[in-house]
Order: structure tokens, then C-alpha cells, then sequence
């Protein structure tokens, strides 16, 4: 297999539109570079597993093209399936094998010698904590056992492109931040490419190095965290009135505030909350502002702009429906089957 140059991962003008006429996919468009952690967001529904099952193989578009690590994902469906590794949302390990067995067996499918396979289940094992049950069915583990092994069941084989749906899903704090320190390694010391969803912004905001978010099917934002961050400003400044009946004289007033990115003016029993350049500077003049007018502050909270901030910014406050995905697809499908749904 020839080595390829280029972005790691292209989406061209994606169109996927379902059975029915739902479209799940508006056109997206996007490039990411070799080695980067790409954090892909967007409200439930936006699309971002079809995105992701569509570079998989799992899905043929309807119309566009996406290419990973330089191969055609419809023509050249089972080149990209040799150089990427893919956990789902659902937790797709055989249940019927050890946790040991899980492992190897998806390196002998990915081309693996019989001793490299078993070899990397052992390094796997301990790399994600899971010494203890290598001998143990996957059937008995629990939940979050399962879910580490599904995803280091992706990783077995090196891959040069890891997607991962909601990785940290079921996952406790620790096992959290276990993953991102080995997915930062992989990036930094092997070079591997990370595209991953996640509904844990924070997570985000600290290990990718550029986020997109999708909603609606159609891509909304692209940069990374700290210029998205910048641009609904750099800080937060929420304003507790003491009178309820000051909230339009304070939203005129706070309108000439220096700095002012954005301002939400809120309802009954919220903040009026003020987006600014700086919230440690601009918290003096928003007192000054509002004492100008005789307007009483009952609290101030001031905090820096967070990647939560920008996903509302950009898609809004209200809460999303989803419908479930059916059956449970792991690495090893997608590298020994890839079967697709149109």
C-alpha cells in the first residue's frame, strides 16, 4: 500500500440524505492535518455519527466524497479500513471471548503475526487497566470494563487514523483522563490522527487542537478552541440585578460597555450576562456603568469564556432529540466486514 500525502481526513461537500427524504448531512466540508486530535460537536441529531460512519465505510454518501489518509472512503473502502481504528457509540466486543482473546483476534484480522497479536493484547491490557480481566469474558465485565476494551480494540494495530463517537461515554474520571494522556501520546509520539466526537466540551477544550461543530447537518464553526473561544469573547461577566424591573435600563447601559463582545440580556431570575474581551477588566467598569443609571447589583460572577459558550453561542439553547442507533459496530466489523447501509 502506497504511502499518501495530504490532509489525514477530507470531507467534501457531504450530502447523506436518508430513506424518507431526512437529510442528516447538508453539505460538510473540512480537512484534517496528520497527527491532529480533531474534536467534531454539534447538538444530538447535527450529524456527527453519520459523518463519522461515512469515513468508516459504514455509510455511502449521497452525494460528495471523504477521504482518509489519501483513499476514496466508497472507492477505496477496504484500503481505509487497513490504517483506521474505530470505536462507536455502542460497545461492540464479542462477548463470547476474553477480554485477552477481543484483542488478539482483532490483530491476527488486521494482519497481525499469531505472537505480535497476543503480544499487543498483553501491552494493551495494562495500558488500559484491564490486566486483571484479560482471562475474563468480555459477557462479565462491566459496563465501563467493556468500553475500554472496545477501545483498545481500535488501537490494536497501530492505526494511522482513530475515529472515535463518543469515546468517554460510561467511562469514570480516571478512565477519562487515562484516555486523552495515551490519545495525546498517540498524536505526539506516533503521529496518529484523532477524530473523535464528544459531548464533554471541557474534555475538548483541553486535548484537541481544533474543533468543528456541526448543526443541523451543516457545519457551523471550525477553529481552534482558544479562537472560538475569542470569538464570543475571552471572558463572562453575569450580573445578578437587585430589581428585576432595572433589566432593559441595565441591558441600554451595559450596551457602552468597553470591550463588549455580545450581551444576553436574560429573563426573570437570570443574569444579564455581558461576553468582553477581558472579565477581570471589565468588571470595575460594568459597576460603574450600572451605578451611573442607579441601578442596584446584587451579585457579579465573572469567569473565562469556556468551549460551552461558543457551542450554545453557535447552536443554540434548546435541547435536542436523537434517535437510537441500531446494533453495536466495532473496530473489527468495520476491518473484516464493512458492510454499509446506503
Amino acid at each position: 500500500m502506497q504511502a499518501q500525502t495530504g490532509p489525514a481526513i477530507e470531507a467534501d461537500h457531504l450530502v447523506k440524505v436518508y430513506p424518507g427524504g431526512k437529510t442528516a448531512l447538508g453539505g460538510v466540508s473540512f480537512a484534517v492535518g496528520r497527527g491532529e486530535i480533531f474534536g467534531f460537536l454539534g447538538p444530538n441529531g447535527s450529524g456527527k455519527t453519520t459523518t463519522v460512519r461515512i469515513l468508516v465505510t459504514l455509510l455511502r454518501a449521497t452525494r460528495g466524497a471523504g477521504r482518509v489518509a489519501g483513499f476514496d472512503t466508497a472507492r477505496e473502502a477496504h484500503l481505509v479500513r487497513r490504517v483506521i481504528g474505530y470505536a462507536g457509540q455502542s460497545v461492540g466486543v464479542d462477548d463470547d471471548l476474553t477480554a485477552s482473546e477481543n484483542l488478539a483476534v482483532t490483530g491476527f484480522i488486521h494482519g497481525l503475526r499469531h505472537d505480535e497479536s497476543w503480544r499487543r493484547a498483553a501491552e494493551l491490557l495494562g495500558d488500559f487497566s484491564l490486566a486483571g480481566a484479560g482471562n475474563v469474558r468480555a459477557g462479565r465485565l462491566s459496563g465501563g470494563l467493556r468500553r475500554r476494551l472496545d477501545l483498545a480494540q481500535a488501537l490494536v494495530h497501530r492505526p494511522e487514523v482513530l475515529f472515535l463517537d463518543e469515546p468517554t461515554t460510561g467511562l469514570d474520571p480516571q478512565s477519562r483522563n487515562a484516555l486523552w494522556h495515551q490519545l495525546r501520546g498517540l498524536s505526539r509520539d506516533g503521529g496518529t490522527t484523532v477524530f473523535l466526537t464528544t459531548q464533554y466540551l471541557e474534555e475538548a477544550d483541553r486535548a484537541c487542537d481544533r474543533v468543528a461543530i456541526l448543526d443541523g447537518g451543516r457545519l457551523v464553526r471550525v477553529g481552534t478552541p482558544a479562537s472560538l473561544k475569542e470569538e464570543v469573547g475571552g471572558g463572562r461577566l453575569a450580573v445578578m440585578l437587585g430589581d428585576e424591573a432595572d433589566r432593559p435600563r441595565a441591558t441600554r447601559a451595559l450596551g457602552y460597555l468597553p470591550g463588549l463582545v455580545r450581551l444576553e440580556p436574560g429573563g426573570a431570575g437570570d443574569p444579564v450576562v455581558a461576553y468582553v474581551r477581558d472579565a477581570r477588566a471589565s468588571a470595575a467598569p460594568v459597576i460603574g456603568l450600572l451605578s451611573a443609571e442607579g441601578i442596584g447589583v446584587a451579585a457579579l460572577d465573572q469567569a473565562q469564556a469556556s468551549l460551552d459558550d461558543v457551542f450554545l453561542r453557535y447552536t443554540g439553547d434548546r435541547p435536542r432529540g436523537e434517535p437510537a442507533l441500531a446494533g453495536a459496530v466495532s473496530s473489527v466489523f468495520v476491518a473484516a466486514h464493512g458492510r454499509r447501509r446506503r
